[in-house]
């Protein structure tokens, strides 16, 4: 039986997708993963199911990294939290192959249970490098998600227009009328 993914907000890269786990709803924080059964439908939503097992020490571990990148999110270069993603880092690292399709990567891990951990804080090092100020939270007030800005002009500011742009557009219009 597959669950589907009850979050607002999916499909950004993996890092912040695993923050993404964390959202609200009606006023109420939500949240994926309380429990191995969570995790599993957050390693299929990012396609990593098919390597890592949902169990509880790879959620424990998973949770370890959602904690450390919403440090370095709400506080970037936070030491505490770069000190944290920088342990998670520690247990995995990159193999250099060759492949039929030429040069290519692959992560190794000495215990597979970090490797949804290790990923998503591999990934936010990708973000970083690619382009730190694209990294943001959604303006929303009453919203926790967040996303990487892929507009072209980096201007986003909501996590959904459909949702959180279209909430502060209808507060705007109510707050103008209300004056009037």
């Amino acid at each position: 039986m597959t669950v589907s993914d009850p979050r607002p907000l999916t499909g950004e890269p993996v890092s912040l997708d695993l923050l993404n786990t964390r959202w609200m709803k009606e006023g109420v924080r939500q949240d994926l993963l309380t429990d191995p059964a969570g995790l599993a439908v957050w390693l299929t939503a990012n396609g990593l199911d098919d390597r890592f097992t949902a169990d509880a020490t790879t959620l424990r571990h998973t949770l370890a990294a959602r904690d450390a990148l919403k440090g370095l999110v709400d506080r970037p270069g936070d030491p505490a939290a770069t000190e944290r993603l920088d342990a998670i880092l520690g247990h995995g690292r990159i193999r250099a192959t060759l492949t039929t399709e030429g040069p290519g990567e692959r992560p190794e891990f000495r215990d597979p249970a970090w490797g949804p951990a290790w990923t998503a804080a591999r990934d936010y090092l990708d973000l970083l490098r690619t382009a730190p100020d694209r990294i943001r939270s959604c303006a929303h007030e009453a919203c926790i998600l967040h996303f990487f800005d892929t507009s072209r002009n980096g201007t986003r500011r909501w996590c959904s227009m459909a949702v959180c742009g279209n909430r502060a557009k209808a507060s705007r219009h109510y707050a103008r009328t209300k004056e009037n």
